[in-house]
């Protein structure tokens, strides 16, 4: 597939408003992770004794870790619904609607009544509002790529692409930092009592911050020339299985790992690690967010690298080194020391990275323009749908080994081979269908 001559050569945005326009696309990631995480610290510690403590200890922690599964199950929801949108009205229009919807729903949760106060409502409306969650960021990242990749040029495309994948540790920094000085300066019962409402509330700020940047950015080019020449798909949905449905499991495939090594560092092992390793809350939090910081030179790095060799390559070097690596980490993070923790959070961090900074470039490089918002966004939930269920499923698998210190490693592990065999594929989808048909398929 190559562009002709009937095919509009789509211009990149000017490297001013282009800097404006990644700023957006980031800002927004960053809000939507910084929820996400905010939400993950609360669970692995909060949810469950203030509003499922009637099922008992594991009835609660359990019951905690659906809470994060449920909103990743509706994602595909939301990829489909805002996929359908972005694809249809726009890219711009379709992500001040979602950073909205993710804003309200996480400013709210901080509101909501526990079981001592309001029984099994507080229960019922945080289950409600996490689908709210999940169904916003059903449709968010896939059109946050879009902005950075879609006013870029072809060359700096897996550059700009690394940008919104910045949102991810800068929100788990934001989300971290705020439960640490909270646990700082607060006592364990002020925490639990009020304490843990601030971080939500914190939200809405960053929300009004994120819409005005959304609001001042032009829509993409790619999209404004899918509209001058009447190219659009009236159900792009459709489109995406009729044309490109092997390449959609692919996507899939290449997203694992990017976004599963998150939900197993950042919500399983830091539950994993004060619960039976016996690190304090503090320790694995200080080590959460070293790693996160370094993610912060990591990712452009890794972005700029994808310049060089192509984001599908990149994508493959960070499974193979996870893959290499999953059990040496959690072998020694049985020893129990500060130390063995940042290190495990750093290399485990750096290599899954790898996968992560270049995932948006390879999405986008993988999909045709005019459903490329419904594809990257159902590809991503899907993968992040199997990536919910990652923590209650390590936690299963403790449970039927006694905490054999490998378990994590095999989820760790699976993922990681699951994502190389993927990306290697997706190397060869992008080789045959050359460098220039990513900007537009031919007018039929």
């Amino acid at each position: 597939m190559t562009t002709t001559a009937d095919t509009p050569v789509v211009a990149p945005t000017p490297t001013p408003a282009l800097r404006r326009v990644v700023w957006a696309s980031f800002v927004g990631t960053a809000l939507e992770s910084f929820d996400f995480y905010v939400y993950a610290y609360f669970a692995a510690f909060f949810v469950g004794p203030l509003f499922f403590s009637p099922l008992g200890s594991t009835g609660e922690t359990l019951s905690a870790f659906l809470t994060i599964a449920v909103s990743f199950v509706v994602r595909p929801i939301g990829a489909i619904l805002f996929g359908h949108l972005g694809d249809r009205i726009g890219r711009r229009k379709t992500l001040l609607t979602t950073i909205l919807l993710m804003g309200i729903a996480t400013g709210l949760i901080g509101l909501l009544p526990d079981y001592e106060t309001a029984g099994w409502f507080g229960a019922a409306a945080l289950i409600a509002l996490r689908l709210v969650q999940g169904i916003s960021l059903g449709g968010e990242w896939g059109g946050a790529i879009l902005l950075a990749t879609e006013h870029s040029d072809a060359k700096r495309r897996g550059f700009f692409a690394a940008f919104p994948q910045l949102g991810s540790p800068v929100g788990s920094i934001l989300a971290a930092v705020a439960f640490l000085v909270l646990t700082f300066v607060m006592t364990s019962e002020e925490l639990s009592a009020w304490g843990w409402r601030i971080p939500f509330l914190i939200a809405l700020p960053l929300l009004a911050v994120s819409l005005y940047l959304r609001w001042s950015i032009d829509e993409t080019p790619v999209f404004t020339a899918l509209v001058a020449t009447d190219r659009r798909e009236r159900i792009p949905f459709f489109a995406l299985f009729a044309r490109q449905p092997v390449v959609l499991l692919i996507a899939v495939g290449v997203s694992l790992l990017g976004i599963g090594s998150y939900s197993l560092m950042n919500t399983y092992t830091v539950n994993y690690g004060v619960a039976v390793l016996g690190f304090s809350y503090q320790d694995l939090l200080i080590a959460t967010t070293i790693g996160g910081l370094l993610q912060l030179v990591t990712i452009p790095s890794f972005g700029w690298l994808a310049t060089k060799i192509g984001s599908a390559r990149v994508v493959a070097i960070g499974a193979a080194g996870t893959l290499l690596i999953a059990f040496p980490m959690y072998y020694l993070l049985q020893f129990s020391t500060f130390a063995i923790l940042v290190a495990t959070m750093i290399i485990g961090g750096i290599l899954p990275t790898l996968s992560w900074a270049a995932l948006g470039g390879v999405m986008s490089d993988l999909f045709d323009d005019d459903f490329r918002y419904s594809a990257l966004s159902v590809a991503y939930s899907i993968g992040a749908l199997i990536s919910g269920f990652v923590p209650v499923t390590t936690g299963l698998l403790a449970e039927a080994t006694s905490n054999a210190w490998w378990h994590p490693g095999v989820i760790l592990g699976i993922m990681s081979l699951v994502t190389l065999v993927a990306s290697i594929a997706a190397a060869r989808v992008i080789a045959a269908r050359g460098t220039e048909a990513v900007e537009a398929r031919p007018v039929a």
